[in-house]
């Protein structure tokens, strides 16, 4: 990764430089995370007129600020031939999967072992070569903000080189309790292409769901934050936050019991579809975070019986990252999805 070269402008003088640096980088294509920008600025790896500097360091105009990119940290990432999935797709550059509902994407704290990168790295899908020559994933810039990433917070920065690194080629992720299709990147290349078009919005990403109540057909616009009492949970009713869309079409109505929906991501917000549905009082059959047991009886126990949100990834359509052709994906709701739809059809 090549050095990054920063002239700071006369609207930036007086900022700080951990600030200025998110500001200008980490919204980038390929850029870095905050995380990382505050790794390397601890490191040493980020010079402001050839001096390692804090991260709370004022800047003044005309300074030049050197960043040396750093690799992701190592993991103890272990393989695990154990984690089943099916693949749906592989090629030298992509792999196209089915997640089965309960498998976490990437190890995190309390997810150790298990997860589907421990089974990628057991089936070897990481050892593909890196095609042609490298890309410059960070690019000498100006000091100006470059919209192009907006929201693209389903975007992670790890890479695919490092076996041990804790979510290589991992560049947009389902909840552990939703099933369906993923691609994962087997190089850096096309890892960065595919962030590109995440980042743009380009994929297109259609998830099909079981909601309790009556839902119409419409498009959700709305904001997208924490909640402002449960850290743990996301909201649409928030006054600041980031944009995010999701167009929702009736499939099957059960009355004005539940709904059968399909539901197109435009944005790719944490828990998006949860939210905007649990935000209009038509959550997710099942979802045990934005959702409680219906009151229906037929609904409550076909709620019990999946466990999980009734939420599946069902199409995923992009353009290859190698070849640029445009490819898509189907995949069907697994058994307990159908189990549940097989049960709202036969409710009175």
């Amino acid at each position: 990764m090549r050095p990054i070269l920063l002239v700071v402008p006369r609207e930036a003088e007086g900022t700080r430089l951990d600030r200025f640096l998110a500001s200008t980088l980490s919204a980038m294509e390929g850029g870095p995370s905050r995380t990382e920008l505050q790794r390397w600025i601890e490191h040493g790896s980020v010079k402001v007129d050839g001096v390692s500097r804090k991260a709370s360091d004022k800047l003044r105009e005309g300074a030049r600020i050197t960043v040396e990119p750093e690799p992701p940290p190592r993991t103890e990432a272990m393989a695990d031939a154990g984690v089943e999935f099916d693949v749906v797709y592989m090629d030298d550059a992509v792999i196209v999967l089915d997640k089965p509902a309960g498998l976490v994407v990437h190890p995190a704290r309390g997810h150790q072992t298990g997860t589907l990168v421990n089974g990628l790295l057991a089936r070897g899908v990481f050892d593909a070569p890196d095609g042609d020559e490298e890309i410059d994933e960070r690019p000498s810039v100006s000091a100006r903000r470059d919209e192009a990433a907006e929201g693209a917070d389903e975007v992670f920065p790890g890479g695919a080189r490092d076996l041990d690194r804790s979510r290589p080629g991992i560049v947009h992720r389902l909840d552990k309790g939703t099933s369906g299709l993923m691609v994962v990147a087997r190089h850096p290349r096309a890892r960065e292409h595919l962030k590109r078009q995440f980042a743009a919005h380009s994929i297109e990403r259609e998830y099909v769901a079981l909601c309790v109540g009556e839902v119409t057909a419409k498009t959700f616009d709305t904001l997208h934050g924490r909640h402002p009492t449960d850290r743990v949970r996301f909201s649409s009713k928030v006054k600041t936050g980031k944009r995010a869309v999701t167009h929702v079409r009736p499939v099957e109505t059960f009355g004005r019991h539940a709904t059968y929906v399909a539901c197109r991501l435009e944005t790719g917000r944490t828990h998006q579809i949860r939210v905007h549905l649990a935000d209009d009082r038509t959550p997710i059959l099942g979802d045990p975070l934005y959702g409680k047991l219906p009151k229906n009886e037929v609904l409550r126990e076909a709620a019990v019986a999946l466990g999980r949100q009734a939420l599946h990834a069902r199409v995923l359509g992009f353009v290859h990252p190698m070849t640029g052709e445009s490819i898509r994906f189907e995949a069907d709701p697994p058994a307990d999805f159908q189990l549940a739809l097989t049960t709202l059809r036969a409710m009175p």
